[in-house]
Formats: structure tokens, sequence, C-alpha cells
């Protein structure tokens, strides 16, 4: 049972975060002395606080003695960028998962890499099991296949020269240049399809999206013997496409 007493809080937090508070007010950077009188922080405590920020990268120290915010920061607003990215895209999402009884895939080609950036499923749409990351199987899977077919030329090689075409399923393309053939005679472009190649008993669809100017791949995943929907789903993909990418387009 509760006791009326407020939350329990840990005050060394609370006391970095204000001390990072501090520190980001100056521009210039502030010496420990003068972010102890401002933070009310004993010196001893405010000196042993900055060494500790300034080891995981929150706040560096100047040559003068002066502190500025470090570059951790950097990362956690990008990181929290992409997630107001993820929050704004996610209703498309679950409209086309509810929409096709699919799972709603996302995927964002960075670093060289496919990668997965949200999957959204459920109950009556299952995801398909990934059994081998994403990353290793661009060959074998629409949202893979959907990425490699838009990017250059130089981009594709790249790719390739540094995945190797594993046989997934019997059905899986593992010869290259019947692959870059198959990506450059699709009849459904822009949709790409994987027809069992990645999984067994399971064929997704994809189309590409942007993130400004970073590529991706929007894709659901069925039934292989639902198979005779796949042009109701293309359908339904292009314009819940257009909606994710001006989503993802939008300035924060």
């Amino acid at each position: 049972m509760g006791n009326g007493e407020g939350p329990t809080l840990i005050t060394s937090v609370q006391r970095a975060f204000r001390l990072m508070e501090a520190v980001g007010a100056h521009e210039g950077g502030a010496p420990a002395k003068q972010l102890a009188r401002e933070t009310g922080l004993a010196l001893a405590t405010t000196y042993h606080l900055l060494r500790t920020l300034a080891h995981d990268g929150y706040v560096r120290k100047l040559e003068d003695g002066g502190f500025v915010l470090g570059d951790r920061l950097d990362t956690l607003h990008a990181g929290g960028r992409g997630q107001a990215l993820l929050n704004r895209v996610r209703p498309a999402l679950t409209a086309l998962r509810d929409d096709l009884s699919a799972a709603a895939y996302l995927t964002f080609y960075e670093d060289g890499e496919i990668r997965v950036a949200e999957i959204v499923d459920g109950p009556r749409a299952p995801r398909v099991d990934l059994w081998v990351g994403f990353e290793d199987a661009g060959h074998a899977t629409a949202l893979g296949k959907c990425v490699l077919r838009e990017l250059d030329d130089e981009a594709r090689d790249d790719y390739l020269s540094r995945h190797p075409l594993a046989d997934l399923t019997p059905r899986t393309i593992t010869a290259r240049a019947q692959l870059l053939r198959a990506l450059d005679t699709l009849p459904t472009a822009p949709a790409v399809t994987d027809m069992e190649e990645y999984a067994l008993g399971t064929f997704c669809v994809a189309v590409p999206v942007y993130s400004g100017q970073i590529l991706g791949s929007l894709g659901v995943s069925l039934r292989a013997d639902r198979v005779s929907r796949i042009d109701e789903v293309r359908n339904r993909l292009l314009p819940a496409a257009s909606r994710v990418t001006r989503g993802l387009s939008l300035t924060i």
C-alpha cells in the first residue's frame, strides 16, 4: 500500500542533469567553480560529476579548464529524432496491417546495410520468423530487393560484394547475374516481391520509401496461400508508401 509519500528520486541523477543544464547555458564553456555556484552543488561533487560526464562523452573539458556539452548528446538527439519520425508514421503502418491483415515492415538503407526500423504486427497479422537477419538477406526479401533495385550500380555492387547470396530456401536466387536481371526486369515495379525466397510458406511485397535522402522500403508479409491477393496488396502499398515518405520527410 502507498504511504502518501512522493516517488523515490535518485539525487545523483538529478544533480547530473542539473549540472548538464548549467553547462549547456554557457556556449563558450564554464569552469567547475562557476558551475558549482550556479547549481548549488558542493565543489567536490561538481568535480566528481563532471569527470564522470566527461568520461562518457556528455560534457567535454576545454583547454582553458571550462566545460561544454559533449558529442554524446548529438547521438541522443539523433536517436530521439528517429523515434519521433517512427511515431509519426507508425499509424500508417498500423492502418496497412489492419487493412491487409498482414504484418507491416519498414526498413532503411544506412551505412551500407539494410536494417529493419519498425515492424507492426498482431495476432491476426503475425510477423515472419526473422531467422536470418535482414542485413544478410537483402537478396532474399522483398524489402531488401526493393532497396537493391533503387540503389545506383556502385552502391548495389558494394552491397553484393559484402553479402554472399546465401541459399535460404529452395526458391532463393543465389546467382548474382540472375538476381540483377530479376531486379531490372520486374513487371510489378516499383513493387518488389519475394515468393518464399526468405521463408517457405510466406510471400512478401515491398515498395520504396524515403526519409529525406535516405532510401528505405515498406512491405508486408502474408501466407503463401494468399498470393492471389498480390495485386490488391500492391495497390494498397503504393499510397501507404507515399504517406510514409511524406511523414518521414517533414521537418521535426
